[in-house]
């Protein structure tokens, strides 16, 4: 098994509701090896997206420890997680959360704005990502010029345009009719194999959780082994 890129260590977290805790993940723990495709499946509610946004960084976790590639995130602070977070995470969402007033083009570079990098290398970049995606033709179209996949792919070459340690989708195909759907898990399914990238994907789509390397169920704030069954 190769080295785990990801170390959960007995991760906790709440929230409250006047002086009422409500707990959402229970002293949880888990490892991902890098180069892995990993999805986390269960019903809405079991605390998925929050632990995806807590190993990127978005979240914070009421007690435990998140180790990415060697370091130790929850101790951080808000500047350096910042930092760390514009190099090592890319997310992909389920609504895509491109900005309608950007072309395909400068959606992608966007990430790229906050490093040294000067235009020429950032558009060096922008092309390369797109191009991994398939859109080199689209690069100067507004989100409202392409289709629900083709939207989705410009979200993907915006995560991978820094080249981060990590990617996260949070139910990628959720938005999607099923031929986008199965195009977009394609080109994740790419990533992961022939660009070596670590995904772990957030889905219900059972025929997503069949593109993963591994995967498990989270259940009321527990992870639970036999997680392959039902179809989340």
């Amino acid at each position: 098994m190769a080295p785990a890129i990801v170390e959960v260590i007995k991760l906790t977290k709440s929230y409250y509701r006047d002086h009422t805790e409500i707990p959402v993940l229970r002293e949880l723990s888990l490892a991902v090896g890098e180069g892995e495709f990993f999805g986390l499946i269960g019903p809405s509610g079991s605390g998925k997206t929050t632990l995806l946004n807590m190993i990127a960084g978005i979240d914070r976790p009421s007690g435990g420890e998140i180790k990415v590639g060697g370091t130790e995130i929850v101790s951080l602070s808000e500047t350096e997680l910042a930092a760390w977070r514009s190099t090592h995470v890319g997310f992909i969402f389920q609504f895509y959360n491109l900005l309608p007033v950007l072309t395909a083009f400068e959606n992608v570079e966007l990430p790229l704005l906050l490093t040294h990098l000067r235009k020429a290398e950032r558009r060096e970049h922008v092309e390369t990502a797109l191009a991994v995606v398939g859109l080199s033709d689209r690069m100067d179209h507004y989100p409202r010029q392409l289709s629900g996949g083709q939207e989705q792919r410009v979200a993907i070459a915006r995560a991978i345009v820094t080249d981060p340690t990590l990617l996260l989708a949070d139910e990628p195909t959720g938005d999607l009719d099923r031929d986008s759907a199965e195009n977009i898990l394609d080109l994740l399914g790419q990533l992961n194999r022939d660009h070596k990238k670590t995904i772990i994907m957030v889905t219900h789509d059972p025929r997503a959780v069949k593109r993963t390397t591994a995967h498990l169920r989270l259940d009321k704030g527990l992870l639970l082994e036999d997680a392959l069954n039902a179809g989340a």
